[in-house]
């Protein structure tokens, strides 16, 4: 009995832990989104999230810590769906390297529109000490993910090279997507990438 209870208390205390990181993350975007990260503040964070400060800086640190995982987490979510993107075109027995890519490459735009305002904040160029390394670490390894991807159409050094131009295609057309106009904007934008990276892979 006395597990049982210890079991449920530590769930509790997980869901709470969850919530207050959540909280605090869904307050900060509008503050990172509207001030930039060298003009946000702790405090506007901690109003509009209703979690104390202390909790702030016990799940993330601080400013940069906030803002390093809003970017976690939007990166993860494209990461995901890429891969889902393109395991789902397999199974649907696609074999073409170059399908396969613009399937994942379509699945990251669409988190790149559905996602927006972490989009256009991350393609800002802002953020702490330490941050555009992050970014070009996470940048290095999707080359070398895509290079697997389309290493089925042989010659590694152009499969480098041809990764390379087709991920920065697709990064700065991230940037195109999230600033679309509206829904139908943005589905333009990622059906002429698409076409664009195919014409690009010759």
């Amino acid at each position: 009995m006395r597990t049982e209870r210890a079991g449920g208390e530590g769930g509790r205390h997980w869901a709470r832990a969850d919530a207050t990181r959540r909280a605090l993350l869904d307050a900060a975007l509008p503050v990172f989104a509207d001030r930039g990260y060298a003009d946000a503040g702790i405090a506007e964070i901690v109003e509009r999230s209703g979690i104390s400060v202390g909790s702030l800086y016990h799940h993330y640190g601080g400013k940069a810590g906030l803002y390093t995982a809003l970017w976690e987490e939007l990166s993860g979510e494209q990461d995901e769906r890429a891969a889902q993107a393109v395991a789902a075109a397999r199974a649907a027995g696609e074999r073409e390297p170059i399908a396969l890519f613009v399937a994942g490459a379509r699945a990251y735009l669409q988190v790149c529109w559905e996602r927006r305002a972490e989009a256009r904040l991350f393609h800002g160029g802002e953020g702490p000490p330490g941050f555009s390394l992050l970014r070009r670490q996470r940048a290095q390894r999707w080359i070398g993910q895509n290079t697997r991807l389309l290493r089925g159409r042989g010659g590694d050094r152009a499969t480098q090279v041809l990764s390379l131009v087709l991920t920065t295609v697709i990064g700065e057309a991230g940037r195109e997507v999230a600033l679309a106009d509206d829904d139908t904007a943005a589905r333009e934008i990622i059906d002429e990438v698409g076409r664009i990276l195919v014409r690009l892979a010759g």
